[in-house]
C-alpha cells in the first residue's frame, strides 16, 4: 500500500488551497461513514478517493451481515452508498495521494500535481492482499474471496481451496470446513496443523488459478497438480502502510490505533481494513464513525 494508496485513480477534481478541518483518504465504507458524520457536524472536509467507491464492495457476491440489507449483493450496497452521498451533497476529490507531510500544526498531502492541507487526517485506505496469484485479481467476487465470514455460506457443500498465511487465520479454515464438502488448504509456515475430517493439507503451494466462463474453476499447485474447486479463500497478511506517513506506527501490515481510532501521531486517525481484521464492512463503518467523532473532539481542543 504506502504510496500506492490511490494509484490508478484519475484526477478530475481540483483541490482548493485552503486549510481543511479534516482530510479523509479512502472512499470505502469507513471513509464514507467518517465523511457523513463530519458533514453533519459542519466540518470542512476534503475527501480523497475514487468516485466509484470500493471495488471490494462492488464485487461482493452476497453480503449477509450488514444491518438493514438482507443477502444483498455488493452492487446493491454500493448503489445505496452512492444515493446517500448524493443526498448529503458530499464531494469526492479524485486523485493519487503520493505522500503526507507533517507541517507542525497541520498536514500537507501531495495529491498528484496538487496539494491539500488539513488540521487532521483520517486514513481509511483499506488494504491490498500480498503475493497475489496470476489471474487471481480478475476472479475476485467470481470464486476468489478474502473473507471466510462474508462469503463462506456461498460454498456450502462445495469443494474449496484456502491459502492460510498466518496461524491467526486457522480458525477461519475450520469455519470453512464446517460449511464445505471438501477443503484443500495450504499454510506456508512451520508446524501447520492437520485438521483432518473433510480437509486436506497441501504440501505443495498454491501457485495459480484456472477459470471457466469467467469464474474460478480450480487451482494450480507448484508441483504441477491441478485441483478442481468452486472457490479460493486467500487469507493473507496485508502490505505495510507505514511508508505513507513518516513515523506512523504499525502492527505488521496494519496501522496501530486506540479505541478512539487515534494513531501515534497527534491529529491522525485511521479506520477500516487498514487497522486490521476482521475485514468487514460493518466493522469499517463503525470505526469510521468513531474516527469522525474523535476528530471533532480533537478539533474542539485546538
Amino acid at each position: 500500500m504506502g504510496k500506492e494508496v490511490c494509484r490508478g485513480i484519475p484526477r478530475s477534481s481540483p483541490v482548493n488551497l485552503m486549510l481543511y478541518d479534516t482530510a479523509i483518504i479512502g472512499t470505502g465504507p469507513a471513509g464514507l461513514s467518517a465523511a457523513l458524520n463530519l458533514k453533519i457536524h459542519n466540518k470542512n472536509v476534503v475527501w480523497i478517493g475514487s468516485k466509484n467507491l470500493s471495488d471490494k464492495v462492488t464485487k461482493a457476491e452476497q453480503i449477509s451481515n450488514y444491518p438493514g440489507f438482507i443477502n444483498a449483493s455488493g452492487q446493491v450496497l454500493n448503489d445505496a452508498f452512492q444515493a446517500q452521498i448524493a443526498a448529503m451533497d458530499l464531494a469526492i476529490t479524485e486523485g493519487m495521494v503520493n505522500a503526507i507531510y507533517p507541517m507542525g500544526d497541520h498536514f500537507a498531502l501531495a495529491i498528484g500535481a496538487d496539494f491539500a492541507e488539513a488540521k487532521t487526517l483520517i486514513l481509511a485506505t483499506g488494504v491490498a492482499p500480498g503475493n497475489v496469484l496470476p489471474g487471481e485479481a480478475d476472479l475476485v467476487g467470481r470464486g476468489v474471496s478474502y473473507c471466510a465470514t462474508c462469503d463462506g455460506m456461498l460454498y456450502r457443500g462445495k469443494t474449496i481451496a484456502v491459502i492460510c498465511g498466518s496461524p491467526r487465520f486457522e480458525h477461519e479454515v475450520q469455519f470453512l470446513a464446517g460449511l464445505a464438502e471438501k477443503v484443500y488448504y495450504y499454510m506456508p509456515y512451520k508446524n501447520a496443523p492437520d485438521f483432518g475430517g473433510n480437509t486436506e493439507k497441501l504440501t505443495s503451494r498454491i501457485a495459480g488459478v484456472t477459470s471457466e466462463n469467467g469464474r474460478l474453476s480450480g487451482v494450480k499447485l507448484a508441483d504441477g497438480t491441478e485441483l478442481p474447486v468452486s472457490g479460493l479463500f486467500a487469507l493473507r497478511d496485508a502490505i505495510s502502510l507505514g511508508t505513507l506517513l513518516p513515523g506512523l506506527e504499525t502492527e505488521g501490515a496494519h496501522i496501530k490505533v486506540d479505541r478512539g481510532m487515534a494513531t501515534n501521531i497527534a491529529g491522525v486517525f485511521a479506520a477500516g481494513d487498514c487497522t486490521g481484521r476482521p475485514y468487514q464492512y460493518t466493522k469499517a463503518v463503525g470505526e469510521g464513525n468513531v474516527a469522525a467523532h474523535s476528530v471533532i473532539e480533537y478539533l474542539a481542543k485546538l
